[in-house]
């Protein structure tokens, strides 16, 4: 048989019982379009974390406390519980290390914030004029803390776009209002331009304030919670990153690395764990919608079995006339393959538009990518080939006078 004469017969088999065809196709459809789903929100997920933490700052490397130690303590506070690193430490990395672009001393905390009518609970940073830098924070009205507000430890404060939304309404004038933290009243002088994200870590739901205002009315001590340091190009951001732990570990008098009272990572080793993550979860949920072509190709060899039942006659005819094994393999696995293809391309433009309509209505964002088409594709072929060569060979196998006989 000539491949066009396969072919008249693949769809004339497929189209003589339009329901079945249908509902199989169904199957394989739902299949395809459920794993380009699931890997276009799992590659949206993996492109947004990315690009939350590039927008937290430019090669950026964060010192923070070890965990807590000492006489009497019996259980780890872990890391970042210890008061380890001071002021001081950040004065003598800018002084001593090189290739170093800006550097951030901060003291964060949680505090309750009330305004006339309203409050919230946010994060209260304590830092300096080079926090703008360091975390590439744009000032969309006022001004930022400057060095003259360190030296004199004033109470204003720059706050972010949902902490006005949340005290003084949506696109409220802000500027020279006065907010309380802890009790105290503060002057606003800026705020922020919105950077996007959602959740305790977005940079919009922030209080900025002068570095020693903080140490002085809000934690009382002076330790800083973390120092954010901007390297001067993402080539020098290792080395820098090597630097700071060796002068810290000289500072700190501390021998073995192992027992060091600080951390450091740096933006890349950020990066990393979170895409490492988000491949994990991208994973789970193709291997999830991978159970549904499985159901999918077992529905496609049930097909294919029932047809080989109820063309047995006309099989022991073309066999009794000439046709080899061969012809008839070939002809039911066409068929199978014909039905996975077209089911494929139907599953590839549903799971398109279904990742189109969640970005698209703003759940979250998604990425189809074109490796995850190639491989629904091949898949579904596999699955055709796979599902579809035991009933071609049940088919090529039957002898002619029993199967002419076939009731």
């Amino acid at each position: 048989m000539s491949l066009i004469d396969i072919l008249e017969e693949t769809f004339s088999a497929l189209l003589a019982n339009k329901v079945r065809t249908f509902l199989t196709i169904l199957g394989i459809v739902i299949g395809i379009s459920s794993v380009i789903a699931m890997l276009a929100i799992g590659q949206g997920a993996q492109g947004t974390i990315t690009d939350s933490i590039q927008s937290i700052g430019s090669n950026l490397i964060i010192v923070t406390p070890g965990a807590q130690r000492g006489v009497g303590i019996t259980v780890s506070g872990g890391r970042g519980t210890a008061k380890s690193l001071k002021l001081s430490d950040a004065t003598a990395i800018s002084q001593q290390v090189p290739s170093i672009a800006a550097i951030a001393p901060e003291v964060s905390g949680r505090y309750q914030i009330t305004a006339p009518g309203q409050n919230t609970n946010t994060q209260v940073v304590g830092t300096v004029p080079e926090y703008t830098t360091v975390k590439n924070l744009d000032i969309a009205e006022g001004s930022f803390i400057s060095s003259q507000n360190i030296d004199s430890a004033d109470k204003v404060a720059v706050i972010g776009p949902t902490v006005r939304d949340d005290l003084f309404g949506t696109d409220a004038e802000v500027i020279g209002q006065t907010i309380r933290i802890n009790k105290m009243e503060f002057k606003i002088i800026g705020l922020t331009a919105a950077k996007g994200g959602s959740g305790f870590g977005s940079q919009d739901n922030l209080i900025y304030i002068p570095l020693s205002t903080a140490q002085r009315y809000l934690s009382g001590d002076e330790y800083v919670t973390t120092i954010s340091v901007s390297a001067a190009s993402a080539d020098s951001t290792t080395a820098v990153q090597q630097a700071i732990t060796d002068l810290l570990l000289a500072r700190h008098n501390i021998a073995d690395p192992t027992l060091a009272d600080f951390s450091t990572m740096n933006q890349a080793d950020i990066a990393a764990t979170a895409t490492s993550v988000t491949q994990t979860f991208t994973i789970l949920l193709a291997a999830i919608a991978g159970i549904s072509l499985l159901v999918g190709g077992i529905g496609i060899m049930n097909m294919m079995l029932t047809t080989v039942t109820e063309r047995t006659r006309e099989i022991g005819l073309r066999k009794s006339i000439g046709a080899k094994k061969r012809d008839i393999s070939r002809q039911f696995l066409t068929e199978a393959v014909t039905l996975t293809l077209i089911s494929g391309l139907l599953g590839v433009i549903l799971g398109w538009a279904v990742s189109f309509g969640i970005s698209y209505f703003g759940v979250m964002q998604t990425r189809v990518s074109l490796s995850s088409i190639v491989l629904a594709v091949s898949v579904a072929a596999a699955i055709g080939i796979i599902f579809g060569y035991y009933p071609a060979k049940r088919a090529a196998s039957l002898n002619p006078i029993e199967a002419l006989r076939y009731e």
